[in-house]
């Protein structure tokens, strides 16, 4: 199983995706979800950013939040809606909201 997972809460429990097996996964970070890309803990990176996945950031909650580009870890790439939209049809079988 391909799976998308959608992540909005910056207090997200990382369990929660330990439990989930599949072949690939992607997490795209939308809504508060977004502090995960940029917000350092204790200097260290969001530990959600360590699992094994392709990362994704939503512009438009990016910028609702007054950040950018620049402020944006080196493993997440960000996109627009369209992107999203691409991906969940195109190459992922499943889609998650955690």
């Amino acid at each position: 199983m391909k799976l998308a997972a959608f992540v909005s809460d910056y207090r997200l429990n990382v369990d929660t995706l330990d439990r989930l097996n599949p072949e690939k996964l992607c997490i795209i970070l939308v809504q508060n979800g977004v502090y995960h890309a940029t917000t350092k803990e204790k200097g260290s990176p969001s530990s959600l950013l360590q699992k094994t996945a392709d990362f994704y950031v939503l512009i438009d909650d990016l910028q609702t939040r007054g950040l950018g580009n620049a402020d944006v870890a080196d493993n997440v790439k960000v996109i627009s809606y369209s992107d999203i939209v691409d991906l969940i049809f195109n190459e992922y079988d499943k889609t998650a909201w955690l």
